[in-house]
């Protein structure tokens, strides 16, 4: 059956308007809010005037008069469903919700019952613009998106700074920010500091302070002083652009449990209003006192109480709300099947560098041997001021102002390390490889360190090392933990990064299963060989271009969204925007949480409505019970699918 929600145009204001703003006060949206229950309140006055005036038999409240009064109690809010039913069967589509209200509130008129005719609309009206309040309440976050897009860029052009649209802006454009402006697209940070609130992309608050050279990304708020950077994409391909069209796109890509009630819906809705035609006439043929009228309301009461709009309502804003939640956390799912698909997870596969741990290179440890340590590092900083590797990067980070040293006659040993001059003294820095090239004998402690280790001799004589490591992030041993406690014990990781520091991470995470040293394919083949076990549903977490096959095969594929390349995120069903691997556990409690919620939205409706149907083609149940079993259920439904929203993940 077609779901036409929100076409009501009667009936409800459209969720644009109701979210339309330019100083923060959504005045035009309150008032088309209001204008929307106007025909409702009409028809419940006249309703309740109506049935006064039946319960003290005035004189005058008769025949017609009773009959015109009633009819303008029920056009408001019949007229907009008669319109959209006759609209479907125009079309081809006969079954809909709107034809069953219409046949069976018509039928209520027929047969003189006209006050549950208009009560069954009214409360079926009050229900739809409940929906809409619901859906736009479920909008809210995802919503918010749209409000941080930017909308002009200050471009520096022909020796001026001029406003444009940010989709006309060409890489490698320099770019102003004033203060409290969003950036327009994503860039390199040209001046020497920014501070930065990517709240909307990240779903975290707290200010981030980006350095000269680092990258700033679309959406952010500056919050310091003005700034510059030269841009590295379009719009088209910046972070925020990328966020709004994923989530755009998430809510057309149904769950298997959306599909299949919308299926159900479509062969359910023709077999009841057979079935309530049968009610109306079989008796006939087996009921000695057969009397039409009664059997004719019966059956209208089984059409109202049959109308799936409970189940057809209830269950995408379920899901709807699961992907305003998770949005709202800093976790983008590509779609409702993804957070089907992260409750049957019961095993987690994960990168180790960028996804477990920073990706970035610090000095964990720093032993000279027969020189004091700052003039040791003076000596070794000053060789690495003439190196690009990343390892270079972390050593110069050692002291702010650097080396007051100099190198000179540098050259760079290919697969071992540097040569040079410092202070007259021959300097080298390296592997061990380079120490034994050069008869230096190295202390024999250095064999058992499993990180990344540079080597020092001055005047061929051993003057020390630095050991280099990546460090864990923040979060990292929590998210281990809790992974466990929500039930995926099964945890293993796959590094392209030397084994032995793979084993060492694993061991400190407590994470039992370890591969280090592993190409792009032979990760993709220890993943293969997870899945040929059908009781695998595995989930693969990474951040690389090299993770991108991997996060493919899996059957859900998660991408860190700060630090993780653009392939990756574009190949993963699910985007952590916060870099956190801790917010895995999150994605995982609201999938759950949005699964439950709507198997108890598919349970209460089938339940109610199989009794009040029993009831029904019994003759033990109104129009009263039928409007419960549809409207009211319906909004019970919603209400429970809306606590999404209120619920914690910590």
């Amino acid at each position: 059956m077609k779901k036409k929600k929100l076409n009501l145009r009667d009936l409800r204001s459209s969720s644009e308007a109701a979210h339309s703003h330019d100083d923060g006060h959504d005045h035009s949206g309150q008032r088309s809010n209001f204008k929307a229950y106007i025909p409702a309140i009409i028809s419940f006055v006249m309703l309740i005037i109506g049935i006064a005036l039946d319960y003290f038999n005035t004189i005058f409240f008769t025949d017609w008069l009773r009959i015109i009064w009633y009819t303008i109690a029920y056009l408001p809010v019949g007229f907009p469903v008669l319109r959209e039913g006759l609209n479907s069967i125009k079309k081809g589509d006969v079954f809909t919700e709107f034809f069953l209200m219409s046949i069976a509130t018509i039928g209520a008129f027929i047969i003189g019952e006209y006050p549950e005719g208009v009560a069954v609309m009214l409360f079926y009206a009050v229900g739809e613009l409940f929906q809409n309040a619901a859906v736009n309440r479920a909008k809210t976050n995802i919503k918010a998106l749209l409000d941080v897009r930017p909308n002009e860029a200050s471009v520096y052009r022909n020796g001026d700074y001029i406003s444009v649209n940010p989709e006309t802006v060409e890489i490698g454009e320099k770019v102003q920010v004033r203060v409290g402006e969003k950036i327009p697209l994503d860039g390199i940070l040209l001046s020497e500091k920014g501070s930065f609130n990517g709240a909307a992309l990240t779903g975290e608050s707290k200010p981030e302070t980006i350095a000269k050279g680092e990258k700033v990304f679309a959406g952010s708020i500056n919050m310091g002083g003005v700034i510059e950077i030269e841009t590295t994409k379009e719009f088209k391909d910046s972070s925020i652009a990328r966020i709004l069209d994923m989530v755009q796109n998430a809510t057309a890509r149904k769950s298997k449990t959306e599909l299949f009630i919308r299926k159900l819906a479509r062969i359910y809705t023709p077999i009841v209003v057979f079935l309530a035609i049968g009610v109306t006439f079989l008796p006939y043929f087996f009921v000695d006192d057969y009397v039409f009228r009664d059997w004719l309301y019966r059956a209208l009461i089984f059409l109202v109480i049959s109308c799936p709009c409970a189940l057809v309502i209830s269950i995408p804003l379920g899901y709807f709300g699961g992907l305003g939640a998770a949005s709202k956390n800093g976790i983008l799912f590509k779609g409702a099947s993804f957070l089907d698909a992260m409750t049957k997870i019961n095993m987690l596969v994960m990168d180790k560098t960028g996804t477990i741990t920073k990706g970035v290179f610090k000095i964990k440890e720093v032993k000279a041997i027969g020189w004091n340590e700052t003039e040791f590092m003076k000596y070794l900083m000053a060789m690495e001021e003439q190196s690009t590797h990343p390892i270079a990067k972390a050593i110069l980070e050692y002291k702010a102002e650097g080396s007051d040293y100099y190198a000179t006659e540098v050259s760079e040993i290919a697969g071992k390390g540097l040569k040079g001059s410092v202070n007259n003294k021959i300097v080298l820095v390296g592997n061990k490889a380079l120490m034994t090239a050069n008869n230096i004998e190295v202390l024999s402690e250095t064999e058992n360190i499993v990180e990344s280790i540079v080597m020092v001799a001055i005047d061929n004589k051993f003057a020390g090392y630095v050991v280099i490591a990546d460090e864990l992030k923040d979060d990292a041993k929590e998210t281990i933990i809790n992974l466990q406690k929500v039930g995926i014990e099964n945890i293993m990781m796959l590094s392209g990064d030397k084994d032995s520091i793979t084993q060492k991470v694993a061991s400190e995470l407590n994470i039992k299963q370890a591969k280090g040293g592993l190409l792009p394919e032979y990760k993709l083949n220890e993943v293969e060989i997870l899945k040929k076990n059908p009781k695998n549903k595995i989930a693969f977490i990474g951040d690389g271009i090299n993770d991108a096959p991997v996060l493919a095969a899996s059957d859900v594929g998660i991408a860190m969204g700060g630090l993780g390349s653009d392939v990756a995120i574009e190949t993963a069903d699910v985007i952590i925007q916060t870099d956190q691997p801790s917010k895995i556990v999150r994605a995982i409690k609201i999938g759950r949480s949005t699964r439950k919620i709507v198997w108890q939205n598919i349970g209460l409706a089938f339940g109610v409505k199989v009794i009040v149907l029993i009831l029904g083609a019994g003759g033990l149940a109104t129009m009263w019970e039928a409007v419960f079993a549809d409207v009211g259920v319906a909004l019970l439904a919603i209400l429970n699918a809306v606590r999404l929203q209120k619920m914690k993940w910590d």
